[in-house]
């Protein structure tokens, strides 16, 4: 099964257009919603990702803009999202 070109490497928060392009390495550049991490610089490798997922779960894995936050959001779920090879 392919992983979800849509699931942020860190959190797993589906985003609107491919954090990583059509082509899963063309990076957009822009900020995850949920946990803040910026697609191209700290998700470029396995241990940035599980660093800054690391870290910020260490700070209660707190939206930084809470207003994209579903009102039913659950952290173990949206976990479940992050791709495979990134766990």
């Amino acid at each position: 099964m392919k992983s979800n070109k849509l699931a942020c490497r860190v959190c797993g928060k589906i985003q609107d257009d491919p954090p990583w392009g059509e082509d899963g390495e063309t990076p957009a550049f822009e900020i995850c919603g949920c946990c803040g991490v910026d697609f191209g610089y700290q998700d470029c490798t396995l241990e940035t990702v599980k660093k800054f997922r690391e870290e910020w779960l260490k700070k209660g894995g707190k939206w930084i803009a809470p207003d994209e936050k579903p009102a039913n959001w659950s952290l173990e779920e949206q976990m479940k999202k992050i791709p495979k090879e990134y766990r």
